[in-house]
């Protein structure tokens, strides 16, 4: 996904009302069609939805596994460890399969944050391209990018192989390592000449993206990490308050 370009045109949303961004993935073209006037990145774990999908991969495994990925995750996620250090290790613990990626995409939509389709097609009314920026999984993600009416996903992709077992994941993509949220910004400022990037989300990843982003929004509705209350232009427990604030 890191190495593809897109094309951005406007459609009607039937399932939510007003005109958003949809993106077709094309090889070779450097820019959007259409200037996206303003960009507004989300996060997705603890942010758009309650769960951690890692996590949730980890549960089916039983209680030790889980245990041990969770911690792994939230010391990823406050900045203890560098995400670098967990992220090939916890995959290759849990060993997921292309069914319970699944299960996990409808676990989203079941846990999406309560103001976050309304808020994402209000923004969209006033001039907002969201995209969702996210070290997750790109197939897990799907649904709930669907569900929203978001048309771009930065995430990591998986790899199965032909029976649904798993089969390594893009170790190329730039949220499976540090900085890489502010990678990924930056790439889609090239991309769009968006005249304003905001950013928001739960975790220190997020908080690394400010560098790339024209303002950072913590959101503590799940999960309130003090790093990131403290170093964020401005701190919210509800999607909602993006309308207001922005």
């Amino acid at each position: 996904m890191g190495g593809s370009h897109w094309i951005l045109r406007y459609a009607q949303n039937d399932k939510i009302g007003g005109t958003f961004f949809v993106a077709r993935r094309l090889v070779g073209l450097p820019v959007w069609s259409v200037a996206a006037t303003k960009l507004i990145c989300l996060d997705c774990d603890s942010t758009l939805s309650a769960i951690e999908g890692i996590d949730e991969l980890a549960r089916v495994r039983g209680p030790d596994v889980f245990a041990e990925v969770e911690a792994m995750t939230n010391a990823a996620m406050e900045g203890r460890v560098p995400i670098e250090s967990v992220f090939g290790r916890r995959l290759e613990i849990i060993q997921p399969r292309r069914v319970d990626v699944a299960a996990v995409g409808q676990r989203y939509v079941e846990t999406v944050e309560p103001t976050a389709r309304a808020t994402i097609a209000e923004l969209g009314k006033r001039g907002w391209t969201p995209v969702i920026v996210s070290a997750g999984f790109t197939q897990a993600i799907q649904p709930l990018a669907d569900y929203l009416g978001v048309a771009r996903i930065e995430a990591v992709e998986l790899n199965f192989g032909p029976d649904g077992s798993y089969r390594g994941y893009d170790e190329t993509f730039p949220t499976t390592r540090v900085g890489g949220k502010a990678h990924v910004l930056a790439r889609l400022r090239r991309e769009a000449h968006p005249e304003k990037t905001v950013m928001v989300g739960d975790g220190v990843s997020d908080l690394e993206a400010r560098s790339a982003a024209d303002r950072f929004i913590g959101f503590g509705r799940y999960v309130v990490r003090p790093r990131v209350k403290a170093e964020a232009s401005a701190f919210i427990m509800s999607l909602a308050e993006l309308l207001t604030i922005l």
